[in-house]
């Protein structure tokens, strides 16, 4: 395990440092110099640094953000909703982490308070009482420190307590709102990224991740698919063949290229 290594925790990253990790890096470590924010002046975190940088960076892959998707929420009783009855350490982990990393990038680089959608889609028409009840920054700034708090304690159990990744989850729990103040001037001297973006580079943007999302569903059914063709073949069951007609109908409307005819008589059971 390399150095950094240790401090990352983020799905599906790959170790393999490229130039906008290092421009990421870079830009963030001016912008600490520039607020007078500098690493290692409360305490050492130059292990939160490489976790920020990491996490800036794979939100240029859409592919991250789709993973990630099925983890967010924009409301947080949502998220205590959705955990109440879970008893699963791991899951619940992963839930407070990665809503509390779309909250820090979402308000540092986004300025978009909205926290679910880096784009500022949000999850929908918010209900009229939910728009009566639009939390203030100060409140999503209080949800981005307890989502990490919350996430710090379940990487105890999970992890090794001293593990380096629960300790920058204890840290940005701890700093969260100074960390959103070194984001936010990276974002207005060096990235502004949404003032910069065409309404056309946002679409197309949009359209990355849609893809993303389009082959992911197409993988899931031909899964099913495969999985359904071989019961019929060793069952001959026709409710699983009418079940497997409804699939091809489902990959056909993703990947209108998909082609699948039954074959006139399946093979006999094992």
């Amino acid at each position: 395990m390399r150095a950094l290594d240790q401090y990352l925790d983020l799905k599906g990253a790959t170790r393999e440092l490229k130039p906008t990790y290092h421009f990421m890096m870079k830009c963030l470590l001016y912008s600490r110099m520039e607020t007078g924010l500098i690493s290692n002046r409360d305490y050492y975190d130059e292990d939160v640094n490489v976790y920020i940088a990491h996490l800036l960076n794979s939100f240029i892959d859409p592919a991250y953000i789709r993973r990630s998707g099925k983890y967010l929420s924009k409301y947080d009783t949502e998220v205590f909703q959705r955990l109440a009855d879970s008893q699963d350490s791991r899951l619940k982990y992963t839930i407070y982490k990665t809503n509390a990393d779309f909250l820090l990038v979402s308000l540092g680089i986004f300025n978009n308070a909205n926290g679910a959608d880096p784009l500022g889609r949000g999850s929908g028409a918010a209900s009229p009482e939910r728009r009566l009840v639009t939390p203030t920054e100060e409140a999503y700034v209080g949800r981005g420190k307890t989502y990490y708090r919350f996430a710090y304690t379940y990487s105890q159990q999970i992890h090794n307590p001293h593990a380096a990744i629960t300790e920058v989850l204890e840290k940005l729990s701890i700093g969260f709102d100074k960390y959103l103040r070194i984001l936010a001037h990276m974002r207005g001297e060096y990235l502004n990224l949404m003032d910069r973006l065409s309404r056309g580079e946002i679409y197309h943007l949009e359209r990355s991740i849609d893809e993303a999302r389009k082959q992911e569903d197409v993988h899931a059914l031909q899964d099913q698919f495969l999985d359904l063709f071989l019961e019929w073949k060793r069952t001959g069951d026709q409710k699983v063949k009418e079940r497997i007609g409804r699939i091809v109908e489902a990959i056909r409307a993703l990947d209108p290229g998909f082609s699948f005819e039954f074959p006139q008589e399946p093979g006999g059971a094992c």
